[in-house]
């Protein structure tokens, strides 16, 4: 990449993240080799007995009324499941109490999710659409008068909302939104010309997020063609020129959610339907999208935990030559493997919700690794469910391929996986660059920087010979502690020793950006689940049975967390990075010829 086009688009991600990039969190003070346990909430592990109640309740629901293999064979799901969930309050479980929601917290919401997503991954994904990001927008970013008109009907299910940003230009690569919205003359309004795709509950839906390039009247033209700027606006079907392509695309899995097709002609929507302000739709898209990034780990929670008890029955019931199939050292590693992926899994999401409900300013770092890290977890349990069942679990009479079809998009969708790795890798590693940045000036002028090299040379002093201090409550767990306390350390000097091996070209370098970002997801887990054990041990009796497995369980996650971790960041300094370069280079020069 070119310097001016590095410079560009380092400019462009600065403007759209905004003062997120200054405000601390938790995920951030990892690459700086530090474990800021204040920025990290409290575990939460006790839940409302309202909520447990609503937890059963729904649980019953999903039993009796929803059919996932008819969900999934008719493409669609029914209208009495929908006006069942609205019922039960989980359509409106956030939203305010003052439009019909029950206005419940994010830990809270995601146990709904996690049962929708143990039992139909279909149906929890329509919520997620719906109620996690769908009317997301309009509750932070949108006027009173706003919220009294649409937000009662998208509480009870009679109103179903979208949130539209995908086209085909603009996937992952949010800015490159290309639907233009024009001022009109009279400036009462805009007219939206474009199109959206893979929207889903798109075509179904009453009430919509779009996001349109506005004209930026903050810049000067020149005579160049006029600068534009992102905006967030409330849509609905009965303005014209809204017009449904395609209701419901045909696709691997989710099959009873309505993707869709969309366009927009001339689309004239109301100045007042703007969410937020002008030129500011790609920090509404950014927030909103946190929010469903958690509840996709509490969906993915779900449907591990489903897996991981099928896989381990079958495995202790299936005889071949002549024992159980748990006895065999291989599906004992995948029985593992599942276990603890589960376990961590849900210890994320549930930590990351918290941090979410404790007020944080910052969380997108934070929402981007679970994303990421549950996503994959939950693909290779299910992947491993199937390969324990054997030919059993390929045909349609169990959910297992069904349940694979449906985790498939959870790598692409709300952001993909392999973009979001580079993603938290650049965003953790920016304020560390900038710090070495200024160091490396102060070397030029010494004299003047005295003050600010001392503060350097005693932080980096220290960080060498005492690794960041991780206090437990429970002595059951130094041990687990002390070895995070290293890992912590080591991946801070990690992150330090790539800045200064590459510098401003560590934006190109995606094969070790993956590594960062996998080793720091690992560390961020590691360290939910050590707070959600030391949590457990403070309210309940060590030797509980319970108590006691989950202890062996977090244990074990964290025992082999650290070799996943050291592993990533040997591979920074001993890989194949040029050779795959080269070689790949060749099969494209072999291609094209």
């Amino acid at each position: 990449m070119s310097i001016n086009r590095r410079d560009e688009q380092r400019a462009q991600a600065e403007e759209i993240l905004g003062d997120r990039l200054d405000q601390a969190s938790f995920a951030k003070g990892l690459f700086g080799g530090r474990y800021l346990s204040e920025q990290l909430a409290g575990y939460p592990l006790i839940v409302e007995e309202s909520v447990r109640c609503l937890t059963r309740e729904l649980r019953a629901f999903c039993v009796g009324e929803i059919d996932p293999a008819a969900i999934d064979r008719q493409g669609e799901i029914p209208p009495t499941i929908v006006r069942g969930l609205g019922r039960l309050g989980v359509l409106g479980a956030c939203l305010p109490k003052s439009a019909g929601g029950m206005e419940l917290g994010q830990a809270d919401y995601c146990r709904l999710l996690e049962v929708l997503g143990g039992h139909c991954g279909g149906t929890a994904l329509f919520v997620n659409a719906h109620h996690s990001i769908g009317p997301r927008a309009l509750v932070l970013f949108g006027t009173a008068e706003l919220q009294q008109r649409y937000l009662p009907k998208l509480v009870s299910g009679q109103w179903i909302s979208a949130f539209a940003l995908t086209e085909p230009e603009a996937g992952s690569d949010a800015a490159n939104v290309q639907s233009t919205a024009t001022p009109t003359d009279d400036g009462s309004g805009f007219l939206i010309n474009g199109e959206k795709r893979w929207i889903t509950n798109g075509g179904i839906a009453q009430v919509l997020t779009v996001m349109a390039r506005t004209p930026d009247v903050s810049k000067p033209q020149d005579g160049a063609p006029q600068a534009s700027r992102i905006t967030a606006f409330i849509v609905t079907p009965d303005m014209p020129g809204f017009e449904v392509v395609e209701t419901r695309m045909s696709k691997v899995g989710v099959r009873g959610t309505a993707t869709s097709r969309l366009a927009f002609h001339d689309m004239f929507v109301p100045r007042d339907h703007v969410l937020g302000q002008l030129g500011g739709g790609l920090k509404v898209a950014l927030t909103v999208l946190d929010f469903g990034r958690t509840t996709f780990g509490a969906s993915c929670t779900g449907a591990a935990k489903f897996c991981v008890d099928h896989a381990a029955r079958h495995a202790q019931m299936r005889i071949q030559f002549d024992q159980p199939l748990s006895e065999f050292e291989l599906v004992q590693q995948k029985l593992a493997y599942m276990q603890a992926g589960a376990f961590a899994i849900e210890s994320c999401t549930y930590q990351t919700a918290a941090q979410i409900d404790a007020g944080t300013s910052d969380f997108m770092l934070e929402t981007a690794m679970l994303k990421v890290f549950s996503t994959d977890v939950l693909w290779q349990i299910i992947n491993d469910t199937i390969q324990i069942y054997g030919g059993k679990a390929y045909f349609t009479d169990e959910p297992f391929e069904r349940m694979m079809r449906d985790a498939r998009i959870n790598m692409i969708g709300e952001g993909a996986n392999d973009v979001l790795c580079v993603f938290s890798a650049l965003m953790g590693m920016r304020d560390i660059g900038l710090e070495l940045e200024a160091i490396l000036h102060a070397i030029e002028l010494p004299l003047g920087n005295l003050r600010r090299l001392g503060r350097f040379a005693g932080h980096k002093l220290g960080s060498l010979l005492v690794p960041p201090q991780i206090d437990v409550r429970n002595a059951l767990l130094e041990p687990q502690a002390a070895q995070l306390s290293r890992l912590v350390a080591k991946f801070g000097a990690n992150v330090e020793w790539l800045l200064r091996t590459y510098r401003e070209e560590i934006v190109d370098r995606q094969h070790q950006l993956a590594r960062v970002a996998h080793a720091v997801m690992e560390i961020y887990v590691s360290a939910c689940v050590l707070n959600r054990l030391d949590t457990t041990l403070l309210h309940a009796d060590a030797d509980d049975a319970g108590v006691q497995f989950e202890l062996e369980t977090g244990r074990y996650y964290l025992q082999t967390a650290q070799r996943r971790i050291h592993g990533n960041l040997q591979a920074l300094r001993n890989n194949d990075d040029d050779a795959t370069t080269r070689f790949v280079n060749a099969l494209l020069a072999q291609r094209r010829t």
